[in-house]
Formats: C-alpha cells, sequence, structure tokens
C-alpha cells in the first residue's frame, strides 16, 4: 500500500475576525480526494515557530498550506526557511497583500485547488536588519496606521478603517532620509518610504507598478508630499499611485538613514521606530503554490 503524502494546514484561528472552521473541514475534504494526510496547527501567539518547526521535523511534509494573513505567512516562511517545501496560501487575515499579488482566487474552493495543484514559482525575499520581508514592509504613515491598528479591538477592514482617521489626526511633518542604492546617494523628505517586493497592498491599490515577485529585485517607493487626501485614497485601495510626488528606486541593496526615528512595519506587524535600515534582496527562498 502507498504511502499517503503528509501536507501541515497552519491556521491562525484569530486573523482578519474570521471563523475558520468552514477552512478547515473543506481543507479535509480536498485532502481526501487527493489522498493526502493533512496535520493541523492552530497558531496561538506563543512558540508557534518552535512548535512549526518542530511538526516538520516529525512529519516531512511535501507542503505547508497557511491560513492566515501576511503575518503569518511571513512566521511559518521564518520557521521553514531552510527546508524544500512547497507553501500553498489560504487568504484569511486582515492583510492579504501577498495573496493579492499572486492573483490567487477569491473563493475558498478555488483556493484549495491552487493549494492542491501542481504550479508554483519561487519567490524573493528581502533582509531588512536581518528580519525577513516577503511582502511590503514601509516607515512613515502606514506604519503607524499597522500600529495603531494592532492596539485597537476591531479586527479586520472595519479595523483599519477606524484608524485611518486616529492615524491622520498623528500625522506629522515629513522626516528626512538619506538613501543609498545603486552606488548613489539621496537626501529627501518623505511621509513614507515604501520598500516593496510586489505591488499592492492588500486592499488592492498598486503602490509599485514596478514590482515582480521573483524578478531579483526590490523597489524603494518615495512618497515626499503626501497629503491626507492621496493618503486615505491609498489606504482605502481607491486609487493607484500616480501622483507627482513619487519617486521609484529598482535595487538589490539600499541604506536608508534618518535623522529621527520613524515608525516601521514589516508586512503588517508593527516593529517599532527605527532610524537605519540595512535593506538587501534574498533571491528565490520561498515556493508558493499559484494558479
Amino acid at each position: 500500500m502507498a504511502v499517503k503524502k503528509k501536507y501541515i494546514l497552519v491556521v491562525n484561528p484569530i486573523s482578519g475576525d474570521l471563523d475558520k472552521t468552514e477552512i478547515l473541514n473543506k481543507t479535509e475534504a480536498f485532502a481526501t480526494q487527493y489522498e493526502v494526510d493533512i496535520i493541523v496547527y492552530e497558531t496561538s501567539g506563543k512558540d508557534d515557530e518552535e512548535a512549526i518547526k518542530n511538526l516538520y521535523k516529525v512529519h516531512k511534509p511535501e507542503r505547508v498550506i497557511i491560513a492566515g494573513g501576511d503575518g503569518t505567512i511571513k512566521m511559518v516562511a521564518e520557521a521553514l526557511e531552510k527546508q524544500n517545501v512547497i507553501f500553498g496560501i489560504i487568504p484569511s487575515g486582515s492583510a492579504n497583500g501577498l495573496s493579492v499579488d499572486l492573483n490567487l482566487p477569491t473563493t475558498l474552493e478555488e483556493n484549495l485547488a491552487v493549494v492542491f495543484g501542481l504550479n508554483f514559482i519561487e519567490i524573493d525575499m528581502i533582509s531588512i536588519n536581518g528580519k525577513k520581508s516577503i511582502h511590503l514592509s514601509d516607515l512613515g504613515l502606514n506604519a503607524q496606521l499597522v500600529k495603531n491598528y494592532e492596539n485597537s479591538s476591531t479586527r479586520g477592514k472595519l479595523g483599519y478603517a477606524l484608524q485611518i482617521f486616529t492615524t491622520l489626526n498623528e500625522r506629522g511633518e515629513p522626516f528626512f532620509a538619506t538613501i543609498t542604492a545603486n552606488n548613489e546617494t539621496i537626501n529627501c523628505d518623505a511621509q513614507m518610504i515604501v520598500i516593496a517586493n510586489s505591488q499592492k497592498y492588500g486592499t488592492g491599490v498598486t503602490i509599485n507598478p514596478n514590482g515582480k515577485l521573483n524578478d531579483g529585485k526590490f523597489e524603494l517607493v518615495i512618497l515626499k508630499n503626501l497629503d491626507l487626501v492621496v493618503f486615505a485614497k491609498i489606504i482605502t485601495g481607491n486609487i493607484p499611485v500616480n501622483f507627482e510626488d513619487v519617486a521609484i528606486i529598482s535595487t538589490t541593496k539600499a541604506t536608508i538613514s534618518l535623522t529621527e526615528a520613524v515608525s516601521f512595519q514589516i508586512d503588517g506587524e508593527y516593529i517599532g521606530q527605527e532610524t537605519e535600515l540595512e535593506v538587501e534582496i534574498l533571491p528565490s527562498q520561498m515556493k508558493v503554490t499559484i494558479l
């Protein structure tokens, strides 16, 4: 009798303020159809990386399915960064930017067909002060929004929307940055600097039209004079960034130095205030299923 394949399903039970029962039930149904054994792990926010590493050692799965948002994907990818494993994504978080950039389907059944399918690509990651970023990180206004969201009690898109007003009220003067990349140094004032491995925020709005997840480069998107109206439109996904006060630098390595500490987030997780970032591309770091 042939030995069944094993997949691990990592579920973040609180991401996006969504009930994950349907995801569990339908994933089990697909697993039965594809003759796969599913090992379910629910994150708790405590020692999850170590637990996932141990699960991998015990079961040696061919594939790891992640039901959560960008933060959950990042955590699992870091836990298994040294393993030759294919990841499948079921977007179910407050921020699902990576799934938007991968053009994953919107229904659970279609997503599961992708997760159990044969097609995958190898995507890059970015190292920022030694921390990994898969999707989009930034300094400035959006990072402050992420901080306010994490400290609020309302999850999901409504939670983000409620914190826009708070973040705009806290908005101060632009910060001054010195950016070194491609053997050039640029000095500028900015309201936001995005470190982008891809094109879109989870809302679907394009912040980096040049972005590709597997091109061996990242982009620095410098938003210089970001007024309140434009910021609100970017966050709510109503318009792409196409106004004049934007500069985009495509590179493999950069240093960003600030004259004052500025809020910083990685893949939807608030990191803290930073004054200097060392940024470098990490090519072909993660295998992900796609259509």
